[in-house]
């Protein structure tokens, strides 16, 4: 059985969008507005899109089921896995009391509450981002602010809001190579545009994150160390990403921030230490503890969890790693029924193009069993034996369980909706706006990401479509491309996907709806910035526009 893609099956484009927009009404409809669990959100949601799908769009019942089960097999294994094995060494280094040593050595550095915010959730969560992607940020960092002491409101809210400059070029730059794949343009060029498109929102997003979470006083009080977390990252990830190559360009400006950042505050301290409302007085200003408490040794040893986790990630992720992994251990097989069953059709590509749907069983390569392998290992080196390891786990299996159910269900809505062409429909709406496409198109991509969890998936999604409405509106290509994949980072933290994982890794499940409520206008603001820089590059700035690059891909 085959299936071509229909783009407006009521013969009236704005019912069309409309209907094709129901998945998604229903989905944040009962999460913000009727304050459902996430999972049974995400069951309503996906059985709404299925239905859509079939009954509206055409599209076989066979193809809409083996839709939602591709997207929930692959949930499982390329993100619920990555989030159960993160909030697994998060509990097994609580478990051990590592985590109180951590939070002491970090106090050493500064007990300003502001100042750990923009180490953790900006610096150290950036470097997650570039190593793992994929939810890991988000699960790892919201788990470390819980741990330090965080508000775990506050742990989830300020870490999906961090996770946005570094996104685009995520799990060792795979949203770059994807989006050098589906629109035919060089890798070079498009890594080196969204590095001239996200540096700018890089200055900004520091000075947000902070004020997010205190007031214009309390935030200015910090702002030398706000710039110097800003400049650092940010040039670094223009450098890279310009000059060297579209992989390590998160690895590197996080490292590079975070280490900068550290330095600096061995210098300069705010004038006084924030905290929160319930918490003791800092007993120093420059926010010290005593000494003497844990020896070095022992802070060593506290680290060592996250130090084996950033080095596994960081190794799962490199393509020579994950290739020879994948050659020897992975199984590669056709979705039955679905795989090029279903045709992508004119104007989202140029020629009728059928969809692949092939499910590869990476199971060794997968980031969760990297983070759940460096977990085994650091339990094992802290002192705990394997019958004690599997309790920790089987209760960490517990407590996750219907957030694994909840992302699970989320990707098989969002497979549904690629499959079905409901988000295509969606992104046509966007195409219909003239002049105003540079900024429009860069809602594009964040709508991708919102509707998909996944920079990569907005990237596979949509563009093809940016390159073909750039080429007839006679705008650059390369522009409106990159401007997808840099578009599609602010939505990051509005996507359910995102949003579960964060409440799931900061204890937060049921607050899903309150979290998005608070995070939705900062991504709304913080797209319309990235469209306004891409549409001064559109007809302000086009010689700035990058052709020809060699850089190392």
């Amino acid at each position: 059985m085959t299936w071509t893609q229909t783009y407006d099956p009521l013969g009236n484009w704005v019912l069309s969008t409309l209907v094709a927009g129901l998945p998604i009404f229903v989905l944040f409809g009962l999460l913000a507005g009727l304050r459902w669990k996430p999972h049974w959100c995400a069951i309503a949601a996906a059985g709404t899109a299925v239905g859509v799908a079939v009954t509206v769009f055409g599209m076989p019942f066979s193809l809409a089921g083996a839709s939602f089960l591709y997207g929930v097999a692959f949930g499982v294994l390329k993100i619920a896995w990555i989030v159960l094995a993160a909030v697994y060494l998060y509990d097994i280094s609580v478990h051990t009391g590592q985590f109180e040593i951590m939070k002491e050595s970090v106090a050493m550095i500064t007990a300003d509450r502001r100042l750990q915010l923009l180490l953790v959730a900006f610096c150290f969560g950036a470097f997650i981002e570039g190593a793992a992607g994929f939810g890991a940020p988000v699960a790892i960092a919201g788990a470390f602010m819980i741990g330090l002491g965080f508000k775990p409101f506050h742990a989830a809210a300020l870490n999906l809001i961090a996770n946005t400059s570094p996104v685009a070029w995520g799990a060792i730059g795979t949203p770059v190579h994807t989006l050098a794949a589906v629109s035919g343009l060089p890798e070079s060029d498009l890594s080196a545009m969204i590095g001239r498109i996200l540096p700018l929102s890089g200055l900004i997003v520091p000075f947000w994150l902070v004020r997010a979470m205190v007031g214009w006083s309390e935030t200015v009080e910090v702002l030398p160390a706000i710039l110097v977390v800003g400049t650092s990252f940010s040039l670094t990830q223009y450098l890279w990403s310009n000059h060297v190559d579209s992989n390590l360009v998160d690895i590197a400006g996080g490292v590079v921030s975070l280490v900068v950042t550290v330095v600096f505050l061995r210098f300069w301290s705010p004038r006084r230490i924030w905290r929160f409302a319930d918490e003791r007085a800092a007993p120093a200003a420059d926010g010290s503890r005593s000494s003497g408490r844990y020896t070095s040794a022992q802070i060593v040893r506290a680290w060592m969890p996250f130090a084996i986790l950033s080095l596994t990630v960081l190794a799962w992720g490199l393509p020579a790693v994950k290739g020879a992994i994948n050659r020897s251990t992975t199984p590669i097989w056709s979705v039955p029924l679905l795989d090029g069953a279903v045709t992508r059709a004119a104007p989202i590509v140029s020629q009728p193009t059928p969809e692949a749907a092939r499910y590869d069983f990476n199971w060794l390569s997968a980031t969760g069993t990297g983070c759940f392998l460096a977990a085994i290992v650091s339990g094992l080196l802290i002192g705990l034996g394997p019958v004690e390891l599997a309790r920790i786990f089987w209760r960490t299996l517990k407590r996750m369980r219907l957030a694994v159910v909840a992302i699970s269900f989320m990707l098989g809505l969002g497979f549904t909706t690629r499959y079905a062409g409901l988000d295509a429909v969606l992104g046509l709406a966007f195409t219909r706006t003239g002049w105003l496409f540079p900024f429009f198109g860069t809602f594009l991509g964040w709508l991708g990401v919102a509707l998909t969890g996944s920079d990569t998936s907005s990237n596979a999604l949509f563009g093809s479509l940016q390159r073909i409405t750039a080429e007839q509106l006679r705008l650059d290509p390369v522009l409106l491309c990159a401007a997808n994949s840099a578009g599609g980072v602010m939505g990051k933290m509005v996507d359910a996907q995102s949003i579960t994982i964060a409440t799931s890794a900061t204890d937060q499940v049921g607050n899903e709806g309150m979290i998005f409520r608070h995070v939705f206008w900062h991504s709304i603001a913080l797209g319309a910035v990235v469209g306004l820089i891409v549409l001064l590059y559109a007809y302000v700035f086009p010689g700035a526009v990058p052709h020809g690059l060699t850089i190392v891909k």
